[in-house]
């Protein structure tokens, strides 16, 4: 008789227990409030087994089952902020980061783009119209150059002899001398020049000019020549590791690898291959 006692005495608790809860009709993520039930125990071990049989039948008839707090939200990340930054060369704009990805666009020196800030190797990626591509991160400056005197280089060509004399001229082909005489009188500032030499190639044949200058001159230089290539005879030029051409010049400046010095990667001086006349 004990333990249908025990058990009479765990019903009598539990229907007198107040459960509060909201409408059938709530959402399922709603909060469900019960009661606590009396802090007493009861009696007999018996009564407190069927206590807690009668509760956990209880909770299941009436579905109160406890609902689990939502999962907290990760916020969305913030998106990148773009960087203003401005060419210092006439710069191609690719696809992806490599040549082989295909040429979007050349842009002009001194343009301004904005970079997301991702960098692959020598790479830098921009914002382009409603997509993005990548340049060369070399020719992206965090503030905007300053225009000089060589970026505003008279556009004619003039013929005449280069006050540095013409000592330079002996060997060289009639459109090497042109062009000679014509950088000579649109950059002043430039001393120093190679010309025929014994190496082969254009120079050995008198149908190559170096022009000796490091940083915006060179930008400079390398784009007075480009823009007055049909009146020189100019074939190909060279600057900076990259090379541009008459046959390829809807392709604007192509990279070159690396030869292993300044020099040999023409970061000193504007290289400048003509053709015969």
């Amino acid at each position: 008789m004990r333990p249908l006692a025990g058990f009479a005495l765990a019903l009598a608790l539990v229907t007198a227990i107040p459960v509060v809860s909201r409408s059938h009709g709530a959402s399922t993520g709603s909060p469900v409030t019960t009661a606590r039930p009396a802090s007493r125990a009861p009696a007999t071990p018996a009564a407190a087994d069927a206590f807690r049989t009668v509760m956990r039948a209880a909770s299941r008839s009436r579905g109160h089952a406890l609902v689990p707090a939502p999962s907290p939200v990760t916020p969305t990340a913030a998106p990148a902020t773009l960087r203003p930054r401005w060419t210092t060369a006439r710069l191609n704009v690719w696809r992806a980061p490599g040549e082989s990805a295909g040429l979007l666009t050349v842009l002009d020196t001194v343009e301004k783009v904005a970079a997301t800030g991702k960098v692959r190797g020598q790479w830098a990626e921009i914002a382009w119209k409603d997509r993005t591509a990548w340049v060369r991160k070399a020719y992206l400056s965090p503030t905007k150059p300053r225009a000089t005197a060589a970026l505003t280089a008279p556009a004619g060509v003039s013929g005449a002899p280069c006050p540095d004399g013409s000592g330079l001229e002996s060997g060289l082909q009639p459109n090497t001398v042109k062009t000679y005489r014509a950088v000579c009188a649109a950059f002043p500032s430039v001393s120093r020049w190679g010309g025929r030499s014994g190496s082969g190639g254009n120079h050995g044949a008198g149908l190559a000019l170096d022009v000796m200058c490091t940083g915006s001159l060179g930008d400079a230089i390398s784009a007075w020549v480009r823009a007055h290539a049909s009146a020189l005879g100019v074939s190909e030029v060279i600057w900076a590791q990259h090379i541009w051409t008459v046959q390829r010049s809807s392709e604007g400046w192509r990279a070159m690898p690396d030869r292993g010095s300044t020099t040999a990667n023409h970061y000193d001086h504007v290289h400048v291959s003509l053709y015969g006349g």
